[in-house]
């Protein structure tokens, strides 16, 4: 299992991801899930993964490959003229290597699953994130949809609906995101740390922000440590039940 976040802000876009897989409670590895493409000035993009990790791989390799061989650059990622038609050609591509890979009926084809968001910016245009389905069909994040999780999402949601607006900082919304993956990471075995994290700057055409989150990360420690504190003491506060 695995848990990603893409959020989209007035200041840009911040992308989050932790980079545990495992089959089964003793085969567990680091992987990372996360994944970037630039040229500067002219496109950045960031494509997060979830699902089987067989299918997830060779989507990203082929989408990378396309962005180096001359003659298998087209489609390549690197010369689409929208961040739309990117989004068509991550659903086309992860559909095809879920077909490859099954054999016959729902079964097979649930097996193989992916899910991924891919955000990023290409110069003339906004910033824009979506959500790709193993189908290979797709949304756009909204002013009502700001945010896309994919992988195990029910523990870090309610945080993220109650406290993400639209104007924060990307300072505020790494905090934020820190509370969502420390409330996951303790509900569920198997997500777990590092953690990857880009944040992409509106207009900047360019990686700015990016880095990894450590198990001993000290902020990391605060935040979790922090939350855990404040959860007890607002639990505290509230008016007490009483039995009529």
């Amino acid at each position: 299992m695995t848990y990603c976040v893409g959020m989209r802000l007035d200041a840009g876009l911040i992308f989050m991801s932790d980079t545990r897989t495992n089959a089964g409670v003793d085969n567990i590895s680091t992987v990372k899930k996360m994944h970037s493409w630039e040229i500067p000035g002219d496109r950045s993009i960031v494509i997060m993964t979830a699902g089987n990790l067989a299918t997830t791989q060779s989507v990203i390799s082929l989408l990378d490959e396309r962005t180096k061989a001359p003659e298998d650059r087209k489609p390549s990622i690197l010369e689409a003229p929208s961040m739309f038609q990117i989004a068509r050609e991550v659903g086309r591509t992860l559909k095809e290597v879920i077909a490859a890979n099954a054999t016959t009926g729902m079964e097979a084809d649930g097996a193989f699953g992916a899910t991924m968001i891919v955000g990023g910016q290409i110069a003339g245009s906004p910033p824009r994130l979506f959500l790709i389905y193993p189908e290979g069909n797709f949304i756009e994040a909204s002013e009502d949809t700001p945010f896309f999780q994919i992988g195990e999402t029910k523990y870090g949601k309610p945080i993220l609906v109650r406290a993400l607006h639209a104007d924060m900082s990307f300072e505020q919304a790494l905090k934020l995101l820190m509370v969502s993956f420390d409330s996951t990471i303790k509900s569920n075995l198997s997500v777990g740390l590092p953690l990857d994290y880009i944040a992409y700057a509106a207009d900047s055409l360019r990686i700015g922000y990016a880095g990894r989150v450590a198990q001993d990360d000290a902020y990391y420690q605060a935040v979790s440590n922090g939350w855990g504190e404040a959860l007890t003491l607002a639990f505290d506060q509230l008016p007490e039940f009483t039995f009529d």
